[in-house]
């Protein structure tokens, strides 16, 4: 009895050792940054009482230097472990900034690596809470070895499990690298940034003066670089905004996303939906509100809102089951496709794709953005990434051509010969090989130049050629669209459709993988 009295005292001891460890001094440093500490971004995440921490005890002991003192600390400046996020399992990794500024040495890694390699071995998301400095230069290129598995880890678990990072603080370097190859990075302003070579260098180098802040704070990888796609303005509603995607996701590659009934029941006849589109073909609107008249009331969740904003792209639901939706946005750009909405619609698209989420698509685009830096820049070969991910999908693809569809953008915005399974138009649709300006113009060149009043001329043959060229019943007397449709039944049409859609299998050629135009 004795000897289990002692025995159980140290037992005791320890938790006393690591309790003490996190102490109110160290979260007292954190919250006068703005940030919260490890453990508190844990319990924000989990469900109350569901989070069970790994490998707690763990010490930088099993660590060697080859330069410079470590600091020994239980856990290694990393907690891991798995909880329950809205009922569902989640495994998670969040550094903490008080130990050795959540430097990555040999057993922070391994940490981070074995929970990775869990969640993958589960089937359930893994959520990255980044606040580092970095690799730990006292322990050399082990560090960066460490950095490498995980990495890797990231990479074997594209496309199996969703994986999602989230920036609380520093990440700098080869840190940066996780992140970029997760499915989603937020980051909180003001608090968080992310950079491959600092201030510092940039001075060193380019004998430019720069802050954190303006080289890699959240407002410039959420607006300049698209690094980031979700930007919040506090910690506690960058975890929420968490929590909220997570909900829209599978857990894994094989199932499909759950099914989250609205209580405020929509009906599917929505008469507004007639007055969104202006009766003036080149007068904007905003495609946010066809978005949120069609899906479940507070139900869409964008992504990258703030960059490229000439393309929509996020999640909401019909009658409960998750989609994806990419929709031109009329108000920037006249919609058109540019370099950067490409790359943004085709990583949403090839997400989708990948975790079961069928993609609904809301057209009304004038073709790509012209311009010699668009040229120069490569919007052929971006452009393409679009066109590639929307072909490859085998999800199920509906598109509706809200108004202009024209030239190659009416391709890649999941026409039907690239494989939309189903392609509706609304009667203000106008599809054709290019805007009646244009097409005006090269036809009837030279009776314009000979014309007394070309203005007039032009007018006319303009109409002419929307009423006879460029309206949506040519292109369903053709079958390239399946029907025109009253934009007033256009929820009650997708969400039959989508209904008739969920048992589609398709067959692939057999090959290792593709060569998407990178």
């Amino acid at each position: 009895m004795d000897t289990n009295g002692k025995l159980f005292k140290k037992f005791l001891e320890r938790e006393d050792r690591i309790a003490n460890q996190f102490n109110t001094e160290n979260a007292t440093k954190q919250h006068n940054k703005g940030k919260l500490t490890a453990r508190e971004r844990i319990e924000l995440l989990f469900d109350k009482d569901t989070f069970e921490e790994i490998d707690a005890f763990v010490t930088t002991a099993a660590a060697t230097s080859n330069f410079g003192t470590i600091t020994e600390s239980f856990g290694d400046g990393v907690i891991v472990g798995h909880g329950k996020v809205s009922g569902r399992l989640v495994f998670s990794y969040a550094q903490d900034f008080t130990v050795m500024g959540g430097s990555l040495g040999v057993v922070h890694a391994q940490k981070i690596s074995k929970i990775q390699q869990m969640a993958l071995k589960m089937g359930a998301p893994i959520i990255g809470l980044i606040d580092s400095g970095g690799a730990r230069i006292q322990e050399g290129i082990a560090s960066l070895a460490g950095y490498a598995t995980i990495f890797k880890n990231n990479i074997d678990s594209s496309g199996v499990i969703p994986q999602i990072s989230v920036i609380m603080g520093p990440a700098a370097g080869g840190a940066v690298y996780s992140p970029a190859l997760t499915d989603f990075v937020f980051m909180t302003n003001k608090t968080s940034y992310m950079f491959v070579t600092g201030p510092n260098v940039v001075k060193e180098v380019l004998n430019e003066d720069v802050t954190n802040d303006e080289l890699g704070g959240a407002e410039v990888h959420s607006k300049k670089s698209g690094v980031a796609h979700m930007m919040y303005e506090d910690e506690e509603h960058t975890i929420q905004g968490v929590r909220k995607m997570l909900t829209y996701f599978p857990s894994n590659n094989v199932e499909n996303p759950p099914i989250i009934l609205n209580p405020e029941e929509k009906d599917d006849y929505i008469e507004k939906l007639r007055d969104v589109v202006p009766d003036d073909p080149n007068k904007p609107y905003d495609v946010k509100d066809v978005i949120d008249l069609i899906a479940d009331t507070n139900s869409f969740y964008e992504i990258s809102e703030k960059y490229a904003q000439n393309i929509v792209v996020g999640f909401a639901r019909l009658k409960g089951n998750t989609i994806g939706i990419v929709a031109n946005q009329p108000k920037m750009l006249a919609g058109t496709i540019d370099i950067n909405s490409s790359i943004k619609a085709a990583r949403f698209i090839r997400f989708c794709d990948a975790f079961n989420i069928p993609l609904l698509t809301l057209e009304d685009v004038p073709g790509f953005l012209p311009g010699i830096d668009q040229e120069h820049m490569g919007i052929i070969r971006n452009g393409a990434k679009m066109l590639y991910a929307y072909t490859e999908a085998t999800v199920p693809k509906i598109t509706v051509i809200l108004r202009k569809s024209y030239g190659g953008a009416y391709i890649v915005m999941n026409s039907k010969n690239i494989g939309g399974d189903f392609n509706f138009a609304w009667p203000t649709a106008e599809i054709a090989v290019m805007g009646p300006d244009g097409a005006v113009a090269v036809l009837y060149r030279r009776e314009l130049l000979a014309s007394e009043d070309p203005v007039a001329l032009k007018k006319e043959l303009v109409k002419t050629y929307r009423d006879e060229i460029a309206n949506p019943y040519i292109a369903d007397e053709k079958g390239y669209i399946d029907e025109v449709i009253d934009p007033a039944v256009t929820r009650k049409k997708l969400i039959i459709a989508f209904e008739a859609l969920q048992n589609k299998q398709v067959s692939s050629p057999a090959k290792k993988h593709g060569n998407i135009p990178l």
